[in-house]
């Protein structure tokens, strides 16, 4: 089921996620839903405070659309380790029609549960890394906005405020 994505500023996304303490049908279905609804907004990541569901959970597939799917569940989701530093172009299913250069670690080393609730590490770069940590800081109650100096965030306000005006047209 396509459930529906909260934006900005809701603030229900400023909330933090608690962990789940069982793996049950619920959740997987749960992560079923986040899955169909990630894929059909299109978007690379999913986290269930987007939702408004204050669970440890976020999904991500960062293949690009010519490859096959690597899509990954991670439940109560741990950064392990952090290095090196890039900085990627980053949009936000919660900031539709927005992006902007966010400075993140390079690397990282995760550790989560799957979608089964058996325990996993993953080390990432590149995107997979970038997906990786926005969607942590989801389920932390922050959002890109807040990576951004004072004049940057001024700027992002205007530019959701144009893509809102450009949907609304539509």
């Amino acid at each position: 089921m396509i459930r529906e994505i909260l934006e900005y500023p809701d603030a229900r996304l400023r909330e933090v996620a608690q962990p789940v303490s069982d793996v049950t049908a619920e959740i997987q279905a749960l992560v079923d839903d986040m899955a169909e609804t990630m894929y059909a907004a299109p978007g690379c990541g999913l986290a269930a405070t987007q939702l408004g569901i204050a669970q440890r959970i976020f999904v991500v597939d960062c293949a690009a659309e010519d490859e096959p799917s690597q899509f990954l569940v991670f439940i109560n989701p741990e950064i392990i380790e952090k290095d090196g530093v890039q900085t990627w172009e980053e949009g936000c299913l919660s900031f539709p029609g927005v992006t902007e250069e966010i400075k993140r670690a390079e690397r990282v080393t995760a550790r989560a549960l799957d979608r089964s609730g058996k325990p996993f590490e993953i080390e990432a770069e590149g995107l997979l890394a970038v997906a990786i940590q926005h969607e942590s800081d989801h389920l932390n109650g922050v959002l890109m906005i807040d990576k951004l100096s004072a004049l940057k965030k001024r700027m992002m306000g205007r530019k959701l405020a144009k893509a809102k005006q450009e949907d609304a047209r539509e």
